[in-house]
């Protein structure tokens, strides 16, 4: 069974604020990642290896990137003969004039009318700033089997790490029976990855009814997923095993990128079975020169390194220079490290040109930095 009875809608409208520079002009889900990918690229890729066929990208912040990206739908392999990627955008302003969506649920129902011209069975609600690979063909499967209102995916954290989640309490059959928003003293570890699966014919009548309450903030976490409860509608948890990353700060993107290197990583991006799809840059060939070191390091396509690298990622376009050092960073596409610079424990942003001689970043540092000014000295 394909999912071509279910419409996705992934929301990619975040401000992405903790991601400081990187996030300045561009929105989270167009920011680089694994050398060559953009974040929104999972997703988009998930979909299309789902058989998901409409998929709707709902963007706000910094989005004039974003949104001529998505508009070449061409590269995630979708059917647009009977579907596509569409570019959603605000209808509503807010007391400052700005196009905005007042919430998670709020940004679905701007667009019921999309919603509405495809009439979907089912709706797939995605964030757009997690890196993963999940077939939601089997998540659509298990709730279908569980006969269920909303399905909602949900992974094992430990009890620490759970105070940071909303929690789903469920029953024996992996009914949800109680969601907690990062509660202090969590009952269960099952976390909300934020992925969600409706029977939309449901899910339309909730969301009008939410969109009329003064008092909502028109969130899924906040108002529609305890509105269901209340309602003693059929809620199910969907288990997740796999690599799963929200990359929403400085230090989650860079532990997510430094996971590609590990030798069970569980991402695999030339896995051929299951692949991430992303925009097809004619770039020059890889060069490394003759005194370049290379240790554990994720090279992509079209970098030049002359210096050395050390567990490190380093992207399309970017250049290590003569007696340069690089030691558990992440180079961004376009970046250049001048010849001598010494770069530890960073992300150097996008064309970003580090100085020769530079020193950045170090080995005992808690936390990434990350170099973002144009000429980094």
């Amino acid at each position: 069974m394909r999912a071509n009875n279910m419409a996705a809608m992934i929301l990619a409208g975040g401000r992405g604020s903790r991601l400081h520079e990187l996030t300045k002009k561009v929105a989270k889900p167009a920011v680089h990642f694994g050398g060559k990918y953009r974040i929104i690229d999972f997703p988009l890729s998930n979909c299309a290896n789902s058989g998901i066929s409409t998929v709707g990208v709902l963007t706000q912040y910094e989005s004039v990137l974003l949104n001529a990206y998505v508009a070449k739908d061409q590269f995630w392999g979708l059917d647009t003969n009977n579907g596509g990627v569409y570019v959603l955008t605000p209808r509503e302003t807010d007391d400052k004039g700005l196009d905005v969506f007042r919430g998670t649920a709020d940004a679905i129902t701007q667009n019921i009318d999309f919603l509405d011209s495809i009439n979907p069975e089912y709706v797939l609600i995605l964030s757009g700033d997690h890196i993963y690979k999940m077939n939601y063909e089997k998540m659509l499967a298990y709730h279908q089997r569980k006969q269920a209102d909303a399905t909602i995916a949900v992974l094992q954290v430990t009890l620490e790490e759970a105070t940071r989640f909303g929690i789903m309490n469920c029953d024996k059959d992996d009914m949800i029976e109680e969601f907690e928003e990062k509660p202090a003293h969590p009952k269960s570890n099952l976390a909300s990855m934020g992925i969600y699966i409706f029977n939309y014919k449901t899910l339309r009548k909730y969301l009008l009814q939410d969109d009329k309450n003064p008092d909502s903030s028109h969130d899924f976490g906040k108002d529609i997923i305890p509105t269901y409860l209340n309602d003693h509608r059929r809620l199910a948890a969907y288990r997740f095993k796999g690599y799963w990353k929200d990359v929403g700060t400085v230090d989650s993107l860079w532990e997510s990128n430094m996971d590609l290197l590990e030798s069970n990583n569980q991402l695999d991006l030339g896995d051929q079975g299951w692949k991430i799809y992303t925009e097809n840059i004619n770039s020059l060939p890889t060069y490394i020169g003759d005194e370049a070191k290379i240790n554990n390091a994720y090279i992509t396509q079209g970098s030049i390194v002359l210096g050395e690298v050390k567990n490190s990622v380093i992207g399309t376009g970017a250049e290590i220079g003569k007696g340069a050092k690089v030691v558990d960073s992440v180079i961004q596409p376009g970046a250049k490290i001048g010849e001598g610079a010494k770069v530890t424990r960073c992300i150097v942003a996008d064309n970003v040109e580090v100085a020769p001689g530079a020193v950045l970043g170090s080995s005992k540092s808690e936390h990434i930095d990350l170099v973002a000014k144009k000429y980094a000295e």
